[in-house]
This record gives C-alpha cells, structure tokens and sequence, in this order.
C-alpha cells in the first residue's frame, strides 16, 4: 500500500494554512496566466499513522493545535479565483488536481458546487484511483472526536450519492460507489429523473413545512415528474446528481415562483 501524502501548507495551526494557502493560490494563478498550468505544490509530506487529517470545519474546534486540513484547500481555489477575477479557474484546478490522491478527496468531499451526476462521477471515480493511499488516512469529519476510516468518512460525506445511485446496495464501499459513480457517469435525463424521484420521500422528510405555501403541489411526485421534465438542461444539471440539499433548494425555489403567480 503507498503512503497517503498531502501539501505541506495543509499542516499546522489554521491561520497559518489559511495563509500558505492562500500564497499557494496566487502561485497557480501567476504560473497560469504564463503558461496555462498550474504548478505542483512544492512540498509534498507523508501523513503518519497517528496523524489526524480534518474534512470539515465543523469539527475543528482547536484550530491553534498543528493538524492536517484537508478543507482548507479550497482556500487555494477562492485565492486562484480572487487573483484573476476568473472564477471559472476553479473548475480547471479541480481537473488538474483531482489527479492527485489529495485532491480527489478534497472535491469528492468539498460539495463547493452543484454536484451534477456527470461531474459527482468523475469525483468519486477519482477517489476510487487512490483508494490504497487514501486508506492511510485517519479522518474527522463533521463529529467531534469521531475518527473515520476512508469507508466511513465517504459513507457519511458521499452517501447520498449511493444511495441515490446504487440503492440496492453492495459488498463494501468500494464496490457501492464504484457501481453508483459507474451508473451516473452513463446516466441519461430520464435516468436522472428516475433517480430523484426514489429519493423524494426521503427528501421530503427534511422539507420545513411552515416554509412551503403550496405544499400539496411541491410534496407531491407526480408533480416534480413534470416539474423535472419541463427544466433547461441547466437548471436540471444542478439536481442530477441527487444530491438532497440541492433538491430542496430547488423545492423551496418552485414553492416561491408558485406564489408569485
């Protein structure tokens, strides 16, 4: 099995990742403008087995103790961004860096853009890559002193993507997801649709019914089928991935354009 290494600027207190980071996005971003690549991160360190690697902010409390932060690359992302005004850099670093076992858990995880089932595939088949180095790891993730194995840490981050996708299960995590990232990568709209509405019910249990004006209509299957059917292809791409919050904006989104006419 290869050792799990990640970027150096990702160790230490959190100031000082954020402020490495943040350097380490102006670097891509000067090299970029010259050439159009960006430059591999220029100290690479392995992660021993004692070593903690953070997901989430959420359950990093002591943010003045040195550990891994593996969130914190998305600092780089929103520095590149930031030094050439081009926020469509961030897209372009994602595919030059989830070839890389960091970052392929860093986007699988982040959730930083609408996960179309398209391009969740190509994070979660990124992952499946680096599944022997990623397995180095000891994770945390939104629980307090919770540490995770990789199969823990994508079942709790990407399970909604199996479920979704692969609900019939599998025999381990592996295999769901490489099954689940397989049927999206292939996936047509009506699959997309077809999709969504298995998973409806479980959404609907998280919709604030004191929010919703019109509830019988937006709670009611038969009606998102023609709800999904009707979108543009690019309103339809935000949801085709499944991804539950993302549904529910799009409920509460249809419940307010019901009222406005």
């Amino acid at each position: 099995m290869t050792a799990l290494q990640l970027p150096a600027f990702l160790h230490g207190p959190i100031t000082a990742i954020e402020n490495a980071a943040k350097a380490e996005g102006r670097r891509c971003a000067k090299q970029y403008q010259v050439d159009g690549t960006f430059p591999a991160p220029m100290e690479m360190k392995a992660v021993a087995p004692n070593d903690l690697v953070f997901t989430h902010n959420v359950a990093d409390i002591h943010d003045e103790h040195p550990a891994w932060r593996l969130y914190m690359a998305s600092e780089v992302v929103m520095s590149l961004c930031d030094a050439t005004s081009d926020r469509h850099l961030g897209d372009i670093y994602e595919e030059a860096f989830r070839q890389t076992a960091w970052g392929a858990l860093h986007f699988a995880l982040s959730g930083n853009a609408p996960e179309s089932a398209a391009r969740t595939a190509r994070r979660l088949q990124a992952v499946l890559g680096f599944w022997d180095s990623l397995q180095h790891g000891r994770y945390i993730h939104q629980r307090l002193n919770t540490f995770l194995t990789l199969e823990e840490l994508l079942t709790s981050a990407c399970g909604w993507a199996t479920d979704a996708w692969c609900p019939e299960g599998a025999s381990s995590t592996h295999s769901r997801i490489e099954v689940a990232s397989e049927r999206m990568a292939r996936a047509t709209k009506e699959d997309c649709v077809e999709a969504i509405l298995r998973q409806l019910p479980h959404i609907f249990s998280f919709a604030d019914g004191r929010k919703l004006t019109h509830p019988e209509v937006v709670t009611n299957p038969t009606a998102w089928r023609e709800h999904l059917i009707a979108m543009d292809d690019a309103t339809f791409e935000r949801l085709s991935g499944v991804r539950p919050a993302e549904v529910l904006r799009s409920l509460y989104q249809w419940d307010r354009q019901l009222g406005a006419h």
